[in-house]
């Protein structure tokens, strides 16, 4: 099992998204890369605390590669908006690739150069050494799944759950969930 931690906007999205792939065994909401310890969602909102809102995903590496999530990353969100996805806004948001490995990093910066050569706008996602990592509360877990209804939820996260349905198809799970 690998773990790939992700960054694209507001987790919830990023959560729902990757939970239905397959060869992806789970996925942690959380808080990465920011200056306080132990960071809680009411702090990491007054973007004071440095850290993103990302995803920890444990993937089966012989089902899925980690160029694999990464082109399923890049088609969940706009790399090319600083700090904001939609109507979400500040540094908690912006678009991070966080590697734990050389490894890691090549195949981000060789994928981000292709994905590049699609767009007309300048890519800003970061692409940075992991240096810390800090679980959400439990209420974000899972979080479309529990509340699926809730607005956001069926306005933003729901439209994204449905995008990598229809372009990644033959990497979901269970197209029957969801």
């Amino acid at each position: 099992m690998r773990e790939a931690i992700l960054g694209g906007g507001c987790f919830w999205c990023l959560d729902a998204a990757f939970r239905q792939i397959d060869g992806v065994a789970d996925v942690i909401s959380g808080y990465a890369n920011g200056h306080v310890e132990n960071p809680d969602y009411k702090t990491v909102c007054t973007d004071t605390t440095g850290h993103a809102e990302v995803v920890k995903i444990f993937y089966d590496d012989t089902k899925l590669s980690y160029q694999d999530l990464l082109e399923i990353f890049y088609a969940l969100h706009d790399p090319t908006t600083l700090n904001r996805q939609g109507a979400d806004f500040g540094s908690q948001y912006r678009s991070t690739i966080l590697y734990q490995t050389d490894e890691e990093r090549q195949i981000a910066e060789e994928l981000t150069r292709e994905v590049q050569r699609q767009l007309d706008r300048k890519i800003v996602t970061k692409i940075e050494p992991l240096r810390n990592f800090y679980p959400a509360e439990e209420y974000h877990q899972n979080y479309f799944a529990k509340n699926p209804t809730q607005g956001y939820c069926r306005m933003v996260v729901a439209p994204k759950v449905h995008k990598v349905r229809e372009k990644f198809g033959e990497k979901v799970k269970d197209r029957s969930i969801f």
